[in-house]
């Protein structure tokens, strides 16, 4: 499987390895992961549906007699979920082992054709999957036509470090561009209005694609902004470094795999922006210097790069392109580039989506630049 990359006249080309199959079952590390794979999926349910959707992450400290305590609610108008979802969830003993979470997961969910919303009750540190979940009473629609789903969880977590990572996650998110989702992180301390934090992210708030835009170009776009507004910390693009949209280069390029039936509908998407910041702008932050963070995205949601991926990036015969690759570190399954003798004021981004047939693909030719 090969995909082409324009920069400037030339291209450049490269193979990728893709999965065989998907994995239902989900080995997951800690619970501040589980937290992002539930925030992963409910996101997937919007980007699912057809109609305008809200996905609501909501973290409340609990009462004072168990002040260290924080309840997470991951709620979401998509599509409904299903029990196969949840149930195929595993965690490592070590997440259990700082007694930061009893393993409970309460979720609520119906789709649009149900009567009913269903009420569940998972306890993931049970080994026979049997066990696992316990059925709870259902409540009546009424002939309401909706759909949606609820998870809660409580666990022993700084709030200040979980809306931090929930915050990071959802700036990557906004690379997607997908439009029909819109975000709220809300916070509560107490049952005080004047305590409630709500920050919210629009995919198209700043810069608004046409309708109705490709993956590709969505993710092109998305980079764009997620450079101009220094890793999406910013409302708007950063005049100080950009005062012009001359100062970036951007290729892309579509790969579909085309190698055997049984791998039909897998796709990889690929952009790469090359920004000359001002000088003046040194005081700007830049997260990881002058090095690149490889943004990775599998399904409509970021998760850690694959080695075939990282193969793939350090295959490529960058000289030819005037830059000279030096190392690349794998830091918690994220991938940091390291260029030799790169100017100070350059800036290189690069952002990868490998996706399945069963989300929408508008584009599925080779797109240049």
């Amino acid at each position: 499987m090969y995909a082409t990359f324009s920069h400037g006249t030339a291209g450049v080309s490269f193979s990728i390895s893709l999965p065989k199959s998907k994995n239902t079952k989900m080995i997951i590390a800690s619970v501040r992961d589980l937290c992002l794979q539930l925030i992963s999926s409910a996101f997937q349910r919007c980007h699912a549906s057809e109609d305008l959707c809200r996905l609501s992450v909501i973290l409340k400290r609990s009462p004072q007699s168990d002040p260290h305590s924080v309840l997470i609610s991951v709620s979401d108008t998509g599509v409904g979920s299903c029990l196969e979802e949840f149930g195929g969830v595993k965690l490592h003993k070590e997440a259990f082992g700082a007694q930061i979470w009893d393993g409970l997961l309460f979720v609520t969910a119906t789709s649009i054709a149900d009567d009913e919303i269903y009420h569940y009750q998972f306890n993931l540190k049970e080994n026979v999957s049997a066990r696992r979940l316990t059925r709870l009473p259902s409540n009546p629609k009424n002939g309401l036509k909706f759909s949606g789903t609820e998870v809660c969880l409580s666990i022993i977590e700084s709030i200040d470090v979980l809306v931090a990572e929930f915050s990071l996650f959802f700036q990557k998110i906004l690379i997607l561009k997908i439009p029909n989702v819109a975000i709220e992180l809300v916070v509560e301390h107490g049952d005080d209005p004047g305590s409630r934090y709500v920050n919210v992210f629009l995919a198209n708030e700043w810069n608004p694609l046409s309708i109705p835009a490709s993956n590709l170009e969505r993710l092109k776009s998305g980079l764009e902004d997620y450079v101009f507004k220094h890793g999406n910390t910013l409302s708007t693009k950063c005049e100080l470094c950009f005062s012009s949209w001359e100062h970036l280069k951007v290729g892309s390029g579509v790969a579909c795999c085309t190698e055997s039936c049984k791998y039909s509908g897998s796709v990889m998407e690929a952009v790469i922006v090359i920004s000359e910041i001002s000088e003046v702008a040194s005081t700007c932050p830049r997260t990881h210097g002058l090095k690149t963070e490889v943004l990775y995205f599998k399904d409509f949601s970021p998760c850690p790069i694959p080695q075939s991926s990282l193969k793939a990036l350090t295959s490529i015969d960058w000289k030819s392109y005037g830059l000279s690759f030096g190392s690349v570190v794998v830091q918690g399954g994220f991938a940091l580039v390291e260029w030799e003798n790169l100017p100070t004021y350059v800036q290189i981004d690069i952002v990868l989506h490998h996706y399945h047939e069963q989300y929408p693909n508008l584009d599925s030719i080779l797109n240049f630049l």
